[in-house]
């Protein structure tokens, strides 16, 4: 099992479909974490319970809502920004994390992002800083 960073191919159609809406009231996305045994890739198709970290430490099922949700366009490729989040008085391990859309029918994928090997935390605040919303770095781009 392992998790792949990759945009889902499900979102690049919903976005067509106008299932997603990032301005500023939409939709409500989440980041779920996951442990190692998780499988998330381009092929995830919708928020999953299968490996998500356990809920407690610091941690709740489902994850977390992501705030300011900023879309925006750096050259000819389009950026979504999210505000960086923490998980306090946390003691857990993730391997990556998926964003999905909370509002839609169903909790559609948006993205899979794997952290490059297990991410440990004891007692302490668990963060993910999003890079900087531009063409080379979003984690969120469309070309």
């Amino acid at each position: 099992m392992a998790i792949t960073s990759a945009v889902c191919n499900t979102f690049k159609t919903e976005v067509l479909r106008a299932i997603h809406n990032f301005t500023n009231g939409g939709n409500t996305f989440r980041l779920a974490l996951y442990t190692d045994q998780a499988t998330l890739n381009k092929s995830t198709t919708q928020y999953i319970t299968a490996n998500e970290v356990a809920n407690g430490n610091g941690y709740a099922t489902k994850g977390t809502a992501l705030t300011n949700v900023t879309p925006a366009l750096s050259s000819d490729t389009a950026v979504c920004d999210f505000s960086n989040i923490s998980f306090t008085s946390a003691s857990f391990t993730a391997n990556g994390c998926l964003i999905f859309n909370d509002t839609a029918s169903g909790d559609p994928s948006v993205c899979a992002i794997a952290f490059g090997g297990d991410k440990v935390v004891t007692n302490g605040t668990f963060t993910i800083e999003f890079p900087a919303a531009d063409a080379s770095n979003a984690i969120l781009r469309i070309a």
